[in-house]
């Protein structure tokens, strides 16, 4: 597969993702477990069709000591037993926050469950976190960015 445009060869792309870096740099930096951000990236990524993104975040996580096992059952969390509870709130958020346009939007139960494991900043980067890589995903899914050439630490996040 082909990417329809190469988004690095573009000036407008060489403007705008240092913007998109620096608030996943912040998000980096938050009180938000790592581990838990790589498995909203992942999952998210998965609804979406991301390659490019499912690439990069499954490689990422386990750099960071993510094991295989967790990573194998992201897209099948509910029913394994290898997620936190808190973790599965996470993942319900990011699924209900990227499938908005299925017309539930984000239920209130599903906002109160992440709120019972997560403070205001943590919940906060989570919104952030959950349309900042819905955009990534969804940018790369509409040039066709292809999944596979990507290299731990290739853009530094």
């Amino acid at each position: 597969m082909e990417a329809r445009l190469n988004p690095f060869g573009v000036p407008l792309m060489r403007k705008v993702l240092p913007h998109f870096l620096s608030a996943n740099k912040a998000l980096v930096e938050s009180a938000l477990p790592a581990a838990t951000q790589e498995l909203v990236k992942i999952r998210v990524s998965q609804i979406n069709g991301c390659a490019a993104c499912l690439d990069m975040h499954t490689k990422e996580a386990a750099a960071a000591g993510e094991t295989t096992e967790r990573l194998l059952m992201v897209a099948a969390w509910r029913e394994a037993k290898a997620f936190t509870e808190a973790e599965r709130a996470a993942l319900e958020l990011a699924e209900a926050g990227t499938r908005i346009a299925d017309g539930a939007g984000v239920p209130d139960e599903v906002w109160q469950n992440a709120a019972k494991h997560y403070d205001e900043e943590q919940l906060m980067a989570l919104v952030i976190l959950i349309g900042l890589i819905n955009t990534f995903n969804r940018m790369n899914v509409m040039i066709r960015q292809p999944g596979g050439d990507y290299e731990v630490g290739m853009l530094q996040h």
